[in-house]
């Protein structure tokens, strides 16, 4: 197994942290944005980072696929939940969206524990 949706998730974090020095102002709008809508209490946390991965996978971005599935992992979201967000992509968005189940795929690989409830395949 490579690692290579933790190098995306690597390069999405350096590029953050390349913005925060390079445009404070623009990248902090957007990230407090992004703070207040995890404040919201209708979804839960995992539910809404479920949510994420799908429209990551829909908006064919390796990038977003990557972060949001470390983040909904963290959250104990399983590898049967997230490759369903996935499908559901599919759905909405046909073919291409099928091709990123790929990078989804290698996602769960390298962030979700083999163990986790729901990851058998």
């Amino acid at each position: 197994m490579t690692a290579h949706m933790k190098e995306k998730l690597e390069e999405f974090q350096s590029l953050v942290a390349s913005l925060q020095k390079e445009y404070p102002k623009e990248i902090a709008g957007f990230l407090n944005f992004m703070k207040a809508e995890e404040g919201g209490t209708s979804l839960s946390g995992k539910d809404k980072e479920i949510i994420s991965v799908a429209l990551a996978v829909a908006a064919q971005c390796e990038w977003c696929i990557a972060f949001h599935v470390k983040s909904a992992a963290s959250l104990g979201a399983t590898r049967g939940e997230l490759m369903e967000a996935g499908f559901v992509a599919v759905v909405m968005h046909g073919g291409p969206g099928l091709t990123y189940l790929k990078p989804l795929v290698d996602a769960v690989d390298e962030f979700v524990p083999p163990s986790a409830p729901g990851s058998a395949r």
